[in-house]
């Protein structure tokens, strides 16, 4: 039994089959691609290195029609493994990737679209956690269904997270009665969400999604110079004034140094559900014009939907409760654009697993 050269034989033809479907160049996918000879004669194995469960058998099938008798079923094994990649700052035990989610003003549907994201990254085979950043106004504990609830602590100095519909979650809500506000001045709001996410004790999670406050003040600031964010993804609408925030907040994070992904656009459009017509409510197109200047890709463009408040005001995720639905699916996509966008734009860390502990006590098993 031997491996052969990545690039050589099968797999360097299974590698550039790859880089069609993906839209890449062979070398950006031999990497994913080894070869092995035994017994059973040659077998490939494909490593992804971003999460894309739900494509697996799309994309065996493709390259079996593609290669055209070369590669037969049985001979193909697509896997994927996530990385860690480069940040400025030293990173959080056990969390591979820490992605903001933010918007340069508040009303575009930021938490919603983190929320669904994360669960979208996770229907694709990732282990995924959510942060909740918004200290004056935390609303991920009531999408996630448990805002009634409070992490535990056995050493009063670290908190366990909570688990909701199989994710790992924390938020200022679950620390702060609902009724009460968080009267803080910027610096004491910047250090209460950095004890959130340095005193909780995280299981190993590929993806930490951040659910930024809107807007680029004190609390943004600390996150994008004090906190190991990987990359960040800005959410819009279409019109002007959402647009002129978002481009503030791209700004933001290049001035910082974390790298911008994408776009997502949301509440790009209405579709009545009795007669199937698009309206443009809040204009058209204006995600995808701002991404272009930026030369951003456009990760998604999702619509208005009563659907989506429905599922979030009722604490019930949407893509566990209609997991086939095309929101569903419009969420998946953009999920696994963000998470390819990652693997091939920011440099994997060097140091590899140093900072991943495994799992804390407490944590594995859990409902």
């Amino acid at each position: 039994m031997f491996f052969s050269k990545k690039g050589a034989g099968l797999a360097g033809k299974v590698a550039e089959v790859l880089a069609a479907y993906f839209s890449l160049t062979a070398k950006d996918t031999q990497p994913w691609c080894s070869e092995e000879k035994n017994e059973k004669g040659v077998q490939i194995t494909i490593t992804l290195p971003f999460c894309a469960k739900s494509q697996f058998s799309n994309i065996e099938q493709h390259l079996i029609a593609a290669l055209k008798g070369k590669l037969k079923q049985g001979q193909l094994h697509i896997r994927q493994h996530i990385d860690s990649h480069v940040t400025h700052v030293e990173p959080v035990t056990n969390i591979k990737n820490v992605i903001a989610v933010a918007s340069g003003k508040g009303g575009v549907g930021k938490s919603t679209t983190s929320v669904n994201l994360a669960f979208a990254l996770m229907q694709e085979g990732a282990r995924v956690g959510i942060l909740d950043a918004d200290i004056y106004g935390p609303s991920i504990p009531i999408m996630l269904g448990n805002d009634g609830e409070h992490p535990e602590s056995s050493d009063n100095k670290h908190m366990q997270p909570l688990r909701a519909h199989g994710m790992v979650a924390n938020s200022i809500g679950y620390l702060v009665p609902q009724e009460d506000a968080a009267v803080w001045r910027g610096p004491m709001a910047s250090r209460a969400l950095k004890q959130l996410l340095d005193e909780t004790l995280w299981p190993v999670l590929d993806y930490l999604i951040v659910d930024m406050p809107p807007g680029t003040g004190d609390i943004q600031l600390t996150m994008a110079q004090q906190v190991p964010l990987s990359a960040a993804v800005v959410v819009t609408t279409p019109q002007d004034l959402a647009l002129a925030d978002a481009q503030k907040g791209i700004s933001m994070f290049e001035k910082v140094n974390v790298p911008v992904l994408g776009l997502i656009e949301n509440m790009s459009y209405y579709q009545c559900r009795a007669c199937g017509t698009k309206d443009y409510i809040f204009a058209k197109d204006g995600g995808e014009a701002l991404a272009q200047r930026h030369g951003l890709p456009l990760l998604g463009q999702l619509p208005l939907d009563i659907g989506i408040r429905e599922h979030a005001d009722a604490g019930a995720p949407l893509l566990l409760s209609e997991p086939e639905s095309p929101l569903s699916v419009s969420y998946r996509e953009a999920a696994r654009a963000m998470s390819m966008q990652l693997a091939l734009s920011v440099e994997v860390r060097s140091d590899g697993k140093k900072h991943l502990r495994g799992d804390p006590i407490g944590i594995v098993g859990k409902s």
